[in-house]
């Protein structure tokens, strides 16, 4: 029996600054926001993407104060307004009924909102993944994954905390059967972590840093074991895309010269960190910390090499695992091939027949071969 996902509006909560709340939500709202969805469409020149408050997406929203998206979009005859949004699910949901042509979302998110709920996506650019943002805590020193047996964990179910708890039972040979997991809010888990009953907690940063950093805790598995599972992408709807390709063009042009001048070191790119860093909440120092945790692709090779990887179709095929076990793929999913995915060189994974996830590097590779 497939257990269904709790309703987004249970799940969703306002992003604080400095917080990204990257959750799943059930294939039934999507299908719910999809009757509603207009067409697409085509020669369109207006086009509107949006973003949420994450240390990997923040390039977005300082690309268009920097007139950099502007630029790109001007160099291609079309408009793009880049829009920053308050709360992550919303944004998805509000990409998913049609609202807006792109959207940044996390890979689970993208094959368990718009690819389920049958709006056909395409991750046009795969920005960074986690790498250290996302860690699983227990109250004492020494303590080791197999600790975990038996004990109440705290964590926002069915997010990707929910995700890496069960690789890191896996990486130890047990299971979510081994152990109960505790909902917690995202707001609510750093209070949580600091009463006596509450000694096993999985988050993301900010709260991760803060919590590791108390005396006598150990963190004994975070997403570095995971390379590339949990990936930050700019999603797109297929359609608009392959009426305009114009817009993947703008898109990927100015995501790029963004990241070249954070890469920068030199006043410009101080001035640009400094900026995203107060638009997140923080300073220059904590917006430096979170990228330490966040391998951003900083060029177009290295996004192609990560998009064109044999590993990607693998890991996608984990994540539709996770995503079919725990009823997040819809009730009416078979098997966790339900969806269908497509990579580089025709690869496709699950159905082929209902393939609505796509991962393109057809404008990454333009960008790396200075075809933009």
């Amino acid at each position: 029996m497939i257990r269904a996902a709790p309703a987004v509006d249970k799940l969703s909560c306002e992003v604080n600054p400095m917080r990204k709340l990257r959750l799943f939500a059930s294939a039934v709202t999507a299908l719910s926001i999809l009757a509603s969805t207009p067409a697409f469409a085509a020669g369109k020149t207006d086009f509107k993407v949006c973003w949420t408050i994450y240390a990997g997406w923040m390039p977005w929203g300082e690309a268009k104060t920097q007139g950099i998206v502007t630029k790109w979009a001007k160099k291609y005859g079309i408009n793009i307004d880049v829009v920053q949004l308050n709360d992550y699910i919303e944004s998805i949901n509000q990409y998913t009924a049609g609202k807006f042509d792109g959207c940044g979302m996390t890979n689970m998110d993208a094959l368990t909102i718009p690819a389920a709920g049958g709006v056909d996506s395409t991750a046009l650019i795969v920005g960074d993944y986690s790498n250290g943002n996302d860690g699983v805590l227990i109250k004492g020193k020494g303590k080791k994954i197999t600790d975990l047996k038996g004990q109440s964990i705290n964590l926002v179910e069915l997010s990707v905390s929910h995700y890496l708890l069960a690789r890191a039972l896996e990486s130890a040979g047990m299971s979510e059967r081994d152990v109960k997991t505790v909902n917690t809010s995202d707001a609510d888990i750093s209070a949580a972590f600091a009463t006596p009953t509450v000694k096993q907690a999985v988050t993301w940063n900010p709260m991760l840093a803060d919590l590791k950093a108390q005396p006598d805790v150990t963190e004994v598995f975070d997403s570095t074991k995971i390379p590339g599972e949990i990936m930050d992408m700019m999603v797109v709807n297929t359609k608009t895309l392959a009426d305009n390709p114009a817009l993947g063009k703008a898109l990927t042009g100015a995501w790029f010269e963004m990241l070249a001048l954070m890469k920068a070191n030199n006043a410009s790119s101080t001035a640009a960190l400094t900026s995203m860093a107060k638009a997140s909440g923080t300073d220059l120092a904590g917006y430096k910390g979170q990228l330490a945790t966040t391998a951003l692709f900083y060029t177009p090779k290295d996004a192609l090499a990560f998009a064109t990887s044999p590993s990607l179709p693998q890991t996608m095929t984990r994540v539709a695992k996770f995503s079919f076990d725990h009823g997040l793929l819809g009730q009416g999913a078979p098997n966790p091939d339900a969806v269908g995915m497509a990579f580089d060189k025709g690869v496709i994974v699950g159905s082929k027949s209902n393939v609505k996830l796509r991962f393109d590097p057809t404008y990454v590779r333009m960008a790396a071969d200075g075809k933009l």
